[in-house]
């Protein structure tokens, strides 16, 4: 009973909705996403990372975006600075006993500069590339990118970028969810780079206010787990059908990719770092992967 209950409110959401605003991915063929850049090759959500991966032919390149004190649109996927990567001014490493009160939410973009998260060496990344950098300006990420792939003649990519958010932390490492968007939305338009934009989170309170305020917008709904509800209920509580259904690679298959088809979604996994799995996933007929190790797209 229960999975005829779940079967036909899937359908009832589909049919709620199918007359949502055209913001479907358009990225052509197999969607090759670098997460984080290329965090396996080079360090984190830097500019480097990603040139590297556009150099190793991504189509889309995964972030993450946090707000300083400024109102500064910054790429790091933690509100702090992580022990695993960041040295001080000083030289001295930040120790995991501190990263937490590192709150890049409570400093002036100046102050984030201060911060190195290129040089130490990854415990779970050896092949990453040691170099001096810091935390960029996702503004200053996107001028880059562009220029490089127009100096070397290279498609320009889709952003996917990712909001940094829970209700836990509210005001106290990031914006309430309109304030962040608004600010994230500003660099986008800024930039000019709408039609290439993908906003996804965990947080499903952004994306809703995404939905209702730039339904042009693209949206991906990131999931970790289906122990708590199901593809259909997360759908309904959303309120909405995103563009991307974005899922950790182990929760995919053959119903998942069907479900996805039959709603016009994309989808596309996390985190995929081995050749023969994002193979396995592709034959499955997902619309893409994310991963660490852009280079082994090479392989498909």
């Amino acid at each position: 009973m229960k999975k005829i209950n779940t079967f036909f409110c899937c359908i009832t959401i589909i049919g709620c909705f199918s007359a949502r605003q055209n913001n479907t991915l358009e990225v052509k063929n197999f969607d090759k996403q670098g997460h984080r850049g290329c965090r396996g090759l080079m360090p984190e959500n830097t500019i480097p990372a990603m040139i590297k991966a556009i150099e190793l032919g991504v189509t889309t390149l995964e972030t993450d975006a946090i707000i300083t004190k400024d109102k500064k649109v910054i790429l790091s996927h933690e509100p702090f600075f992580n022990h695993e990567i960041t040295t001080r001014a000083n030289g001295l490493p930040v120790v995991e006993t501190e990263e937490k009160s590192l709150n890049i939410y409570q400093m002036d973009y100046a102050e984030v500069k201060k911060f190195d998260v290129g040089l130490r060496p990854h415990p779970r990344f050896p092949r990453q590339q040691k170099l001096a950098v810091v935390k960029p300006l996702l503004s200053d990420m996107i001028d880059s990118v562009e220029q490089y792939c127009n100096n070397h003649r290279k498609k320009l990519p889709f952003y996917n970028i990712e909001t940094k958010s829970q209700p836990a932390t509210d005001d106290l490492y990031h914006p309430k969810p309109a304030e962040f968007v608004e600010l994230l939305v500003a660099v986008i338009k800024e930039k000019k780079i709408e039609e290439r934009a993908i906003i996804q989170s965990f947080d499903p309170r952004t994306l809703q206010y995404l939905h209702e305020h730039y339904p042009k917008l693209k949206t991906a709904l990131l999931i970790e787990d289906f122990d708590k509800k199901p593809f259909a209920l997360q759908l309904r509580d959303l309120g909405f059908i995103p563009s991307i259904y974005s899922p950790a690679f182990s929760l995919v298959t053959p119903l998942l990719v069907k479900q996805c088809k039959d709603a016009g979604i994309s989808l596309i996994p996390w985190t995929v770092n081995d050749i023969e799995k994002i193979k396995e996933l592709k034959k499955m007929g997902v619309d893409g992967v994310i991963s660490d190790f852009p280079d082994l797209f090479a392989q498909l």
